[in-house]
């Protein structure tokens, strides 16, 4: 196949990423793309950057039908509006280049194999980690079954509000305020603060990472939004941070497992120094130990970058391979591992929902109280509920690969 002399793009989104992206492409001498068309929900909405009024519209197939349409660019909010341009536009052959996380990672197997019956192309670095080229690095660099971990903050609104904490002193709310003030967080931050947008990347970062997908409702995922000034003040004590982390490691030849927490991480670790609203990767392998990956995680020009890249790749007709996912003996997943753990509560009833297997410390007191011991991820999840209804702060102590940190 040749590649088009000019990529004509229909994007479908003007929102801050949008936006965004129509400022890096005019910075692109050599990205040999023009936007055709653009689809929003209001078109006679003002925007921060001009936009020929004659190239919007209102209605998808305006640009799905567009003949003359070679790429469409989609970065809108809403997975499900998401998952109808993307499949619709995948199955007339068209190249897809998509930021949503959510849908991705909910709907990936069916996306992969639409791809495949239509001999095109989804491209979508921009859904995990911003500016950095997690995925393409994942999918090429590290295409090989030696990878152990990749391990790192993943959501730069929570790190963000972590570091304005841990870093300065300020109070977890007015972080948080502070975060959706500068555009970091949304009105509503529950989506970063929960771990759902970490947990969405490291859905996606696993296929590419060691070629098997799992559905992010079978994933452990817990946030900061349950943290307290205890709980900050027990980290400072042991001169470490809190950092909201996504993991998924190799436990053995045969079996890994993934999950979203809160971590103590003290200033050995690399991740210790990633603040505001950066995003740090570390991958580790059987043969090369680690290396980091660093970058900004929010924010519309980063994100804005990671779309561009994806773009101009598809100029010389990139496309995913998906390789691993035919390899041989691949790892399978497991919640049967063992975490170490602080459990932060106030009500002494709730550590009947939790099933340790062994606790090495306790500490009651009259306004709040913990336990550190091992409990398997399984345990957790079926905690979920308790997790969900009470004051409870979970967060992991690091227990893998310290020998070689």
């Amino acid at each position: 196949m040749t590649p088009p002399d000019t990529l004509k793009i229909g994007l479908f989104g003007l929102g801050t990423v949008g936006q965004g992206f129509i400022r890096a492409l005019a910075l692109a001498r050599n990205a040999h793309a023009e936007i055709s068309r653009i689809c929003v929900r209001n078109v006679a909405k003002p925007r921060r950057v001009a936009v020929n009024p004659n190239i919007l519209t209102d209605n998808p197939d305006d640009i799905i039908n567009d003949p003359g349409i070679n790429l469409i660019v989609e970065v809108i909010d809403d997975p499900e509006a998401s998952y109808r341009i993307v499949t619709r536009a995948l199955r007339r052959g068209i190249p897809v280049v998509s930021g949503n996380k959510a849908m991705i990672a909910r709907h990936l197997p069916e996306l992969i194999r639409l791809q495949r019956e239509a001999d095109t192309a989804l491209l979508y670095d921009a859904s995990s980690c911003g500016s950095i080229p997690i995925i393409r690095n994942l999918e090429e660099y590290y295409d090989n079954d030696l990878l152990l971990e990749v391990k790192g903050i993943l959501n730069g609104s929570s790190n963000y509000i972590l570091s304005r904490v841990f870093d300065l002193g300020a109070p977890y709310a007015e972080a948080l305020a502070e975060a959706q003030r500068l555009g970091f967080a949304e009105a509503d931050p529950s989506f970063d603060i929960l771990g759902f947008d970490s947990l969405f990347k490291l859905v996606i970062i696993t296929v590419h990472a060691l070629g098997v997908y799992v559905s992010p409702d079978d994933v452990l995922c817990q946030g900061i939004a349950d943290i307290s000034d205890f709980d900050i003040s027990y980290a400072r004590d042991k001169r470490w941070k809190i950092k909201l982390v996504a993991q998924v490691v190799k436990v053995s030849d045969t079996e890994f497992t993934l999950f979203v927490m809160p971590e103590f991480v003290s200033p050995q670790k690399y991740i210790y120094s990633v603040d505001n609203e950066y995003n740090g990767v570390v991958i580790r392998g059987e043969c090369y130990d680690r290396q980091f990956m660093f970058g900004k995680g929010a924010g519309a020009l980063p994100t804005a970058s990671s779309i561009l890249s994806d773009v101009m790749a598809r100029r010389h007709l990139y496309r995913y391979e998906y390789k691993k996912m035919s390899y041989i003996g691949r790892p399978a997943y497991t919640r049967q591992v063992e975490l170490l753990i602080y459990l932060r509560y106030s009500d002494p009833a709730v550590l009947e929902a939790f099933t340790f297997t062994s606790i090495s410390e306790r500490y009651t007191s009259a306004t709040a109280s913990y336990v550190i011991g091992r409990i398997t991820i399984e345990s957790i999840i079926a905690a979920g509920d308790t997790l969900r209804r009470h004051d409870v702060f979970v967060c992991n102590i690091p227990q893998f690969f310290l020998d070689r940190d």
